[in-house]
């Protein structure tokens, strides 16, 4: 056996632990329960996979996010580690057989879904493995009071139950006192030694910033901080136009969200990695196991849904000890945004159970089946079917997914299949009168075998590429051949996945989860309170927030976050007096713009717009509906 050092130098290169890693790892290796809090970027993963390489045996990594469980065991692999993950849409067979080699493979990691936990066939198989360590991955989960609340993680204490000298280590980024109090008793390690390191990112400057024209501000503290950097959005739509909007100012920008393909999420993330392009514009998923350190910003256009969920999104900035800005934009439409983007959107138990039926019907599954079924889903097509509204069925979906009623895995997808529908000798007299089309279909029937018989998936990428075509051309050429009827072609897009975990039983699947359902909805509530009460209070330092929040006591005040510098500034009152003389002499003909004020004063920018806020929360001015401030 190695060392914790040894394994660290030869499978991360590292030369040293950070803070207190090693005395996690340390406390793992004497067989200890723990629990390690860790801000984002914190190296949460070291703390067991480097005790889990010292040991002899398999260790079990329960984690909730597919995306996240495929990012380490692919980079488990790329060290030369054997790791193997059982997520949804497993076969039966394709599961038997990684159980097997769990057991028999030498395999270092098991990487496994809560769901699975539910499985008997996973559970039977669990206790005939050697099993050295049970990691719980993103621990808040199993807490009712903690962001992504997954009932299905009250299952994690089975490994316990079934390995109670084993040691267990829960690790999470987010857990406020009542969280981590929870996590304890659920897991059944009351004795564990917590390892709580400051929340505390000195290097992390919080800013909040009233503005009209956001994407003014945005571009001007691009152009400032011209470093890598996110941008998080409310949706899809938003992504896009607002990376079309900076690369038209000549930054270099990129959209990211769930309904892009694999292939272009791959090479839009590539760039931004090595950064060929400065900025990713995103919706609240992207960032989850990257890990990126020289992120210089991290700009909110909208308001998160949590603490939690902004101290995390806020926390892939700085990750390599320099400074950093997480910058929230706000202006008077905002909170109302929120407020209907999170609370408005909550479906009743009512709606629930209708649009859970309406779901079944869809996919035509009869009631008592369904259990382990998979399906490519069109989300749009299945609200236009039935007349749904979006965002209520987006949030069931959402639901029905936390509460383990379906696997929705948001990831666009392509399918294309072909069966040539006449005889062979028809197709051969086809081919030689349209010798065009006779290389891509030779390389089809080359490639893919059964396609006389019946309907068959094709790669198109491959095909075009074997016969030295454009996509485009080769999918006219597929459809020319379709019109002619020679063959049956489809060309299918999806932008998401679900995997049904239980059989349909309609309303009595929703009455079992019902008072869990109520008791979170009140509790999303709380937490969008207590976001908007954390964006909107200028009062108290940003970072006290943020760690009082988490049961941190006796902080100080940050010294660089947007308050802590407003009330620098405010210390010389005298300087306000004569900027606010300067603006309202520009203004006393004319209603301008910030930006035109800004233009036509010397003072800096930041003085000017702290002066404008001041005197719009005076009533000394006041601002109309094309964001220009004027005096009545």
């Amino acid at each position: 056996m190695k060392t914790p050092l040894e394994v660290l130098q030869t499978y991360w290169q590292f030369d040293a632990f950070r803070d207190t890693q090693e005395d996690i790892i340390n406390t793992v290796l004497n067989n200890k329960n723990t629990v390690a809090l860790l801000p984002t970027g914190g190296g949460k993963t070291i703390c067991f996979q480097v005790p889990a390489l010292v040991k002899e045996g398999i260790c079990i990594v329960v984690s909730p996010l597919v995306a996240l469980i495929n990012e380490q065991v692919t980079k488990l692999k790329e060290k030369g580690i054997k790791a193997i993950a059982l997520t949804g849409g497993i076969s039966s067979n394709e599961l038997d057989s990684l159980l097997d080699n769990a057991i028999y493979g030498n395999y270092k990691f098991l990487y496994i879904s809560p769901e699975r936990l539910q499985q008997e066939i996973v559970i039977e198989r669990i206790k005939q493995m050697n099993v050295s360590l049970i990691a719980i991955d993103e621990a808040h989960c199993i807490s009712q009071w903690g962001n992504d609340f997954r009932p299905a993680y009250r299952n994690c204490n089975i490994l316990k139950e079934l390995f109670p000298e084993i040691p267990t280590i829960a690790l999470t980024a987010s857990a406020t006192p009542k969280v981590l109090e929870d996590i304890q008793e659920n897991l059944g390690i009351k004795d564990a030694k917590v390892f709580k390191s400051s929340f505390a990112r000195p290097n992390v400057a919080y800013m909040t910033f009233k503005d009209e024209n956001v994407i003014y501000k945005t571009i001007q503290i691009l152009r400032k901080n011209p470093g890598s950097s996110i941008i998080y959005v409310r949706n899809r739509k938003a992504t896009k136009d607002i990376s079309e909007k900076l690369q038209k100012e000549k930054i270099a920008a990129a959209y990211f969200h769930g309904g892009l393909s694999t292939k272009e999420k791959n090479e839009k993330l590539q760039k931004w990695l090595h950064n060929e392009i400065q900025v990713m514009v995103a919706t609240n998923a992207f960032g989850m196991g990257i890990d990126k350190p020289d992120v210089r910003t991290v700009i909110h256009l909208t308001y998160p849904d949590s603490i939690e969920s902004y101290f995390q999104e806020a926390g892939r900035g700085g990750r390599d000890g320099k400074k950093a800005f997480a910058v929230l934009l706000k202006n008077r439409f905002e909170e109302q945004q929120a407020i209907k983007q999170y609370i408005s959107v909550l479906p009743t138990l009512k709606e629930i159970k209708y649009i859970y039926k309406k779901l079944n019907n869809y996919f035509q599954i009869s009631f008592g089946e369904g259990t382990e079924t998979n399906y490519p889903f069109q989300f749009n097509d299945f609200c236009s079917t039935y007349e749904l509204p979006q965002a209520k069925t987006f949030q069931t979906l959402k639901l029905l997914d936390q509460f383990s009623i379906i696997s929705l895995t948001e990831n666009f997808r392509e399918k294309h299949t072909i069966h040539i529908s006449v005889s062979y000798y028809v197709y051969e007299e086809y081919l030689r009168k349209n010798p065009l089309f006779q290389k891509p279909m030779e390389a089809i029937i080359r490639t893919y075998g059964g396609i006389f018989e019946g309907a068959t998936q094709i790669n198109p990428d491959l095909i075009a590429k074997k016969c030295g075509v454009k996509v485009s051309q080769l999918e006219s050429i597929l459809n020319q051949l379709e019109a002619d009827y020679v063959i049956e072609y489809t060309a299918t897009k999806t932008d998401a996945e679900i995997l049904f975990l239980v059989p349909r039983e309609d309303d009595q699947t929703i009455n079992g989860i019902a008072k869990q359902i109520l008791a979170q909805q009140n509790h999303i509530k709380e937490q969008v309170k207590s976001t908007v009460h954390f964006i909107n209070n200028d009062e108290v330092c940003k970072s006290i927030q943020l760690l009082s929040y988490f049961g941190e006591k006796n902080t100080t005040p940050c010294g660089i976050c947007s308050v802590c510098i407003a009330q620098k500034r405010n210390s010389t009152p005298a300087l306000y007096d004569i900027i606010k003389d300067d603006i309202l002499k520009k203004i006393q003909t004319k209603a301008l713009t910030s930006q035109s004020i800004c233009s036509l004063l010397t003072y800096k920018e930041d003085h000017i717009i702290d002066s404008l806020q001041r005197m719009l929360s005076e009533n000394t001015i006041h601002i109309n509906d094309r964001n220009e401030y004027y005096i009545k």
